[in-house]
C-alpha cells in the first residue's frame, strides 16, 4: 500500500499480518478521494474500522484538519500506530481502541455534552469499512450515524461505506438509515462505495477525467 497524494505522497504503509483485515486498495482510495477532493481541506475526518489507517492517513496527507481512528483488532492497531510513527505524524489524530458501535454511542453522549457547553466535536467526513460479510456492523454503524449519533455529523457531512461490489453476497446496504440517504454508489470490481448524506444534501460530482 502507498499514499496516493498530498504531503506524504508515494510513502508506503504497513498492512496488518494475516487475513483478518482487508485494506482498501490504492485504486479504490484514489477513486474515493477524487470524490472527496472539494471537501477534504480542513475537514474533520472519522475513520471507523480503520485497520491500518490508510484512509484516514490519506485524508491527513491531503489536508484534513484532524482524523479520528476507531479500530479494535490488536494487529491492525499495531500497524496503524506504526504507519503514523513511520510518517512522523505526531499530532492531529486520535486513536480509539474498541468497537465502532460502542465508540459511536459514547461519542454521541460526549458530543451532546460538548454542544451544551458550546464546544463542537462533529465530523465533516466519515468512512467505514467493516468486514464485507458483517451486515450487522454496517446496519449498526449507519443506523447510529443516521439516528442517535447524528449529532456527530456537521451540517452537510458525508458518510461513505465501503462494501462488496459485483458478484458479492445478497446482503446489500439500504438506501436509507434514519436521516441518512444514499445519494451515490460507485462500483469498482468486487468493491463498492456508497455515499450517504442528510436527505437535503447532494453529493458533489467530481470533474470528468
Amino acid at each position: 500500500m502507498r499514499i496516493i497524494a498530498g504531503q506524504f505522497r508515494s510513502r508506503t504503509l504497513q498492512a496488518p499480518a494475516g487475513l483478518g483485515t482487508r485494506p482498501t486498495s490504492d485504486r479504490l482510495r484514489e477513486t474515493l478521494f477524487n470524490v472527496l477532493a472539494p471537501r477534504i481541506q480542513g475537514a474533520a475526518f472519522l475513520d471507523l474500522y480503520a485497520g491500518s489507517g490508510a484512509v484516514g492517513i490519506e485524508a491527513l496527507s491531503r489536508g484534513a484538519a484532524n482524523a479520528v481512528f476507531v479500530e479494535k483488532a490488536a494487529g491492525a492497531l499495531a500497524a496503524l500506530r506504526a504507519n503514523l510513527a513511520n510518517l512522523g505524524i505526531t499530532g492531529g489524530f486520535t486513536i480509539h481502541s474498541g468497537s465502532a458501535g460502542g465508540w459511536l454511542r459514547k461519542a454521541e453522549k460526549r458530543s451532546e455534552a460538548g454542544a451544551q457547553a458550546g464546544q463542537s466535536h462533529a465530523f465533516d467526513l466519515v468512512f467505514l469499512d467493516p468486514p464485507y460479510e458483517a451486515a450487522e456492523e454496517y446496519a449498526a454503524a449507519l443506523g447510529l450515524l443516521g439516528g442517535e449519533a447524528g449529532t456527530l455529523l456537521n451540517p452537510g457531512a458525508l458518510v461513505i461505506a465501503e462494501h462488496r461490489g459485483k458478484g458479492g453476497s445478497k446482503e446489500q446496504l439500504g438506501d436509507r438509515y434514519g436521516a441518512l440517504e444514499r445519494t451515490r454508489q460507485l462500483v469498482q470490481g468486487d468493491a463498492a462505495l456508497s455515499f450517504y448524506t442528510g436527505r437535503e444534501i447532494a453529493v458533489e460530482e467530481p470533474a470528468p477525467e
